[in-house]
């Protein structure tokens, strides 16, 4: 039995503004009077309505885990579910298992347990810096597209030839078109290998990240995977870049249905305290979040 079933939240104005973070693993500042690490989630699910899922990045979950997670969180809160790795071409799908088919086939299996409680938010498909704008990758995009019909996607590009002068409006055409949740991110400016800000949406629903603006670690390179992760989102934002940040997904309001906004600037745990100043300036107040455990002292 789910003790949370019967919360509920709520947030100013038509349009539901949901903030969260990038996984709730690291995020000390949420878990300072914390007793077991196991009760991450129930804390993390008493300050934001939504979450980032990485861990489906690098394998697929168990039911056990998801079924366990669903537990863990009031009835309204939601997952944004990163694809696997090798369904974006980041890794060879060989190496997780004998087909891509077969893959696609248990990355929806583990989705349907969130779908049926109502709790998958979207799937983030993420395509990696060198998936440039090509009639190709257009066409797995299609594929990628048809493989999960049934659930709602945001496609997330992180090459900058989506948006040049040429292309830009066909690339949003194209999302429009297939359904396509349009990722607007905030994150430093470093060439080919970064996209601008494009404060557009492509559906009904909007998603939102802030990776932050470190371009020296955006760019740095020779790094291991561990090192790269500690400085590539290493970024405090200010109140004013918080301000226009508010100002821009106001803008969405007036357009979008939902909205849902993820901090992913977590190198060095700003990204919960950015998060938490970004819903005040908006004048957000969640209700029917996980009760907080009561401060004694």
């Amino acid at each position: 039995m789910n003790l949370l079933k019967d919360l509920w939240y709520h947030v100013t104005g038509d349009t539901m503004i949901n903030i969260g973070l990038t996984g709730w693993g690291d995020h000390d500042t949420l878990y300072e009077d914390l007793q077991r690490k196991s009760d991450k989630l129930i804390t993390y699910a008493s300050h934001f309505p939504i979450v980032e899922l990485d861990a489906s990045y690098y394998a697929i979950q168990p039911e056990r885990n998801i079924r366990k997670w669903i537990r863990e969180t009031p009835e309204r809160f939601e997952f944004i579910v990163k694809i696997h790795q090798a369904l974006t071409l980041h890794a060879d799908y060989h190496d997780f298992a004998e087909t891509r088919q077969t893959l696609f086939n248990q990355f929806k299996a583990m989705l349907e347990p969130l779908k049926s409680e109502h709790k998958l938010a979207m799937v983030l498909v993420q395509f990696p810096p060198w998936f440039d704008c090509t009639a190709q990758n257009i066409t797995y995009i299609r594929y990628v597209r048809e493989q999960l019909k049934d659930f709602p996607v945001c496609v997330e590009f992180r090459h900058q030839s989506w948006f040049n002068q040429t292309y830009k409006e066909e690339t949003l055409g194209f999302l429009t078109d297939h359904d396509i949740i349009h990722a607007v991110c905030d994150e430093p400016q470093a060439g080919q290998g970064s996209i601008p800000l494009i404060n557009r949406i492509t559906n009904e629903t909007a998603f939102v990240r802030y990776h932050g603006r470190n371009i020296y670690g955006w760019t740095k390179k020779d790094m291991t995977d561990e090192a790269w992760r500690d400085v590539r989102y290493l970024y405090d934002y200010n109140k004013q870049e918080l301000t226009d940040l508010a100002q821009k997904v106001k803008l969405l309001e007036q357009k979008a249905k939902n909205i849902y906004v993820v901090f992913n600037n977590n190198s060095g745990g700003h990204a919960a305290q950015n998060a938490k100043t970004y819903q005040k300036l908006l004048g957000i107040d969640y209700e029917g979040l996980a009760p907080q455990q009561l401060k004694l002292f």
